[in-house]
């Protein structure tokens, strides 16, 4: 926000409140005149659509659904509308948006609250769909989507992770969307993981190696669409064994996206 005056945020108590999961303190003394961060009323159909809106007309919104399950009341603005615009425009509307939301489950919120949907999300063509694990990469969904990004990126934050603590670079991070993470090497097999399964799978491997003696490869996730299939693969070609480590429903996960076959010509996705 510092860098773009265009980039405006806007939601639920984000605010005066500085987020209803205090992420945001501070923003609205910051940069709250004129006017660039804003609470909103209480709907989620109304939020999605001044950040569309402000997109299409050349600002950079950042809108924050307060949980993922109230996705279900407003997704027809991200399924036909947000995620169509550009195609339908043939490029004359471009939207250059985040959606940030608090996900999964395993903190005792309602049923409500608690649920794991970045599948809808990953089932849409026009959307690309981040989910990260530590306060570097969560950090980098407050900021715009990268030049060159011209479709709207989902930012799914496990709401577990958000009292981790770590480091947090100066400056400006740009990681590249659709890039997978290699946090720890062996040679017995490849976890695959995401969000708030990350560190977990870290602990994991950790306790493995400790105790029996099995050295395994930690891959974290982060984009799941565009899914870093280059570097899975390599990881999995290199020890002969997946294991899938997320919080999303078993029927539609990550796990079941591609099928990895083993075999004379080495691991490939179908």
């Amino acid at each position: 926000m510092s860098r773009d005056p265009s980039v405006v945020f806007l939601g639920e108590d984000v605010a005066a409140a500085g987020g209803v999961f205090k992420t945001t303190p501070g923003l609205l003394e910051q940069f709250g005149r004129p006017r660039r961060v804003r609470d909103t009323p209480i709907s989620e159909q109304a939020i999605l659509g001044a950040a569309m809106g402000a997109a299409m007309t050349g600002l950079r919104p950042i809108a924050e659904i307060m949980f993922s399950d109230f996705f279900a009341v407003c997704w027809d603005l991200i399924a036909n509308e947000m995620a169509k615009s550009r195609y339908m425009s043939d490029g004359q509307l471009t939207l250059p948006l985040v959606v940030r939301c608090a996900n999964g489950a395993g903190l005792r919120f309602g049923a409500q609250h608690s649920q794991s949907v970045e599948n809808w999300a990953m089932a849409v063509p026009g959307l690309k769909v981040v989910a990260p694990s530590n306060p570097a990469r969560r950090s980098s969904g407050c900021s715009p989507p990268p030049c060159g990004i011209r479709t709207p990126v989902i930012f799914f934050e496990h709401k577990g992770l958000y009292p981790s603590k770590g480091e947090v670079p100066d400056g400006e991070i740009t990681d590249e969307l659709g890039r997978a993470s290699v946090l720890r090497q062996g040679g017995d097999a490849t976890i695959l993981a995401l969000a708030a399964m990350v560190p977990r799978a870290l602990a994991a491997a950790e306790k493995l190696s400790a105790e029996d003696g099995i050295e395994a490869t930690v891959v974290d996730v982060r984009s799941l669409v565009p899914l870093d299939t280059q570097t899975i693969l390599a990881e999995v070609a290199r020890t002969g064994r997946l294991v899938h480590c997320g919080g999303e429903p078993a029927a539609v996960r990550l796990g079941r996206r591609d099928r990895l076959d083993r075999g004379r010509g080495g691991v490939r996705a179908r």
